[in-house]
């Protein structure tokens, strides 16, 4: 058996940090911080069936300066709802998306917003803010549902839209945690 002395300037065991000559090693790269979604809050503006066209258009604008508009096309059911709900108009029974926000209320569930999140391939990705008896929920939903519940809500729940979104024709790629 031969006797190993210890070096200088070495720390032993299994939390010891590695120093030579009396040398920090180089911390460990620290990754950037993870993007974070900017929102703008949007009013409806209108929803409007603008002949030839066969789909109704909702108009998007921003509540405060720069105004800027998002118009994006949606079924005719979905644009007769989104018309109906902004003009606060009940049918003598209740449609599907008055007949969800009463479940919803039942239920002590309320919109907190709608979020429209990204874009893929032309198409807008939304998602409902909840806040449950739980606790805080986010559901991916279409953007003209998620506009008809946030606007037949008791109060109106606001939209908001991801900034990219606004400022970006091509695809947008929802943040994670946005």
């Amino acid at each position: 058996m031969t006797d190993v002395e210890p070096q200088v300037g070495v720390e032993h065991g299994p939390e010891a940090e590695v120093r030579v000559s009396g040398v920090a090693p180089d911390p460990a790269p620290v990754p950037p911080p993870a993007p974070v979604a900017s929102f703008r809050v949007m009013d409806v503006e209108d929803v409007v069936l603008d002949l030839p066209s066969q789909y109704p258009a909702v108009t998007l604008v921003e509540s405060e300066p720069p105004m800027r508009m998002l118009v994006f096309p949606v079924g005719l059911p979905e644009g007769t709802a989104i018309a109906q709900a902004l003009r606060r108009m009940e049918g003598r029974r209740p449609m599907t998306h008055e007949l969800f926000t009463q479940v919803l209320q039942r239920a002590r569930i309320d919109v907190i917003a709608v979020r429209l999140v990204g874009r893929e391939e032309g198409t807008l990705l939304a998602e409902l803010d909840l806040m449950t008896p739980g606790g805080r929920e986010r559901v991916g939903c279409r953007p003209s549902d998620g506009i008809v519940l946030a606007l037949r809500m008791p109060v109106p729940a606001p939209i908001l839209v991801d900034e990219r979104v606004l400022e970006s024709l091509g695809d947008v790629d929802p943040l994670d945690g946005a």
